[in-house]
């Protein structure tokens, strides 16, 4: 058997108060007693007028309900709290002598968590208490994670706002420091910033010599598009650590949760582009942002876009992002050499890589080299 120590260590080390409505005083000392034994904090009400005046003065975990009171039975409780954005979030544990299928359906479809047919079999309740207090622990964690993702994202999106009234050096400067700010979230990337706005210059400027994009590719585009780089993994500040600082492979659901780091970025700079309309420098850090992991073939993420669909800055900082990567050490890897990784990327033509882009970075080589040589990391 657990014991009742046991159940209080699995659901965190804080006593839940437990809210208890019954109209008999029998029934309300048994639970009162069984939640003093699992070393809880029991509150009593007597009926359900008195129970909606608690909840209103004080914090509780979780409610058993007796659903058989007068003047206002559990049911009406139930429905109250469940339209109450203040107390809907609180677990309902129903209670009653009916064992009933009708009375267990009606309680589920209603709202509740649980339900307990008296007389009460003391193991079987403490189990269920314990459940449901472990399940809104997880809900308050989650809730809370939601709120400080969500605060972080309106404090990143004001601070960059401040700073797209004109893109000048001193600007960009800071925009640069709050992507260092998300990136050093991953203490392996080092000089990773720094590398690929260069190795993002490289491929532009080679790019900008071929007949297809001599009047895309400009030097304001250059200038713009090397500038908005640090911002393609931004928004991995909405990826938790356990995921972000993992030393091993994801599994596939956590590989799931890191993609999203492309939609969080874009959304956040789309916040920004919302209140500075028109500046070509936030318009290219979302491309950048949402596109630099979709792949030539249509394997890639978030869209699967394929081909020139994909966005032309997100198909340059494509192969710049891997090139990086590869040549990189990882907690889970040694860094590849520049001939093994120029022989991936090369290979990647035509199916992770843009073609034009391979045939750049193929050209600019002993750049690429020399850039990597230059930002070491420390």
């Amino acid at each position: 058997m657990i014991s009742s120590k046991t159940m209080v260590r699995e659901t965190g080390s804080r006593k839940a108060t437990i809210l208890v409505v019954d109209d008999n005083s029998a029934n309300r000392q048994i639970l009162n007693d069984l939640i003093l034994i699992m070393e809880h904090v029991p509150v009593m009400a007597e009926n359900g007028l008195y129970a909606l005046s608690t909840l209103e003065k004080r914090d509780c975990d979780l409610v058993l309900l007796d659903i058989c009171m007068p003047d206002m039975d559990g049911y009406q409780v139930l429905e109250y709290m469940k339209n109450d954005p203040n107390l809907r979030q609180i677990p309902v544990i129903m209670i009653s002598a009916l064992d009933e299928m009708d009375s267990v359906v009606r309680c589920i479809t209603s709202g509740a968590d649980d339900y307990m047919a008296k007389p009460f079999n003391h193991t079987l309740l403490r189990a269920r208490i314990e459940a449901c207090l472990w399940k809104k622990q997880m809900r308050d964690k989650e809730s809370q994670y939601q709120n400080q993702i969500q605060d972080f994202n309106i404090e990143l999106q004001n601070r960059v706002s401040k700073q797209v009234y004109e893109i000048t050096a001193a600007q960009r400067s800071t925009i640069f420091a709050m992507a260092k700010l998300a990136e050093s979230r991953d203490p392996e990337t080092g000089e990773h910033l720094l590398r690929i706005r260069e190795y993002v210059k490289t491929i532009c400027n080679q790019l900008s010599l071929h007949p297809k994009y001599s009047t895309i590719i400009d030097d304001n585009y250059i200038e713009n598009t090397c500038a908005a780089s640090p911002l393609h993994d931004i928004g991995k500040v909405g990826i938790p650590d356990s995921i972000l600082l993992k030393p091993g492979k994801l599994t596939v659901e956590e590989f799931s949760d890191m993609k999203t780091h492309t939609s969080i970025g874009a959304e956040t700079l789309r916040e920004v582009n919302r209140l500075h309309s028109g500046n070509d420098f936030v318009r290219i850090g979302i491309e950048i942002a949402e596109s630099h992991h979709e792949k030539w073939d249509g394997t890639g993420y978030p869209y699967g876009l394929s081909g020139e669909n994909i966005p032309l800055v997100g198909r340059i900082l494509a192969l710049p992002d891997v090139y990086d990567a590869l040549t990189s050490s990882r907690c889970y890897k040694e860094a590849f050499s520049h001939d093994r990784s120029f022989e991936i990327i090369k290979d990647g033509r035509g199916k992770h890589f843009a073609p034009d882009v391979v045939d750049a970075f193929v050209y600019a080589e002993k750049d690429f080299v020399r850039i990597r040589e230059h930002y070491l990391d420390t």
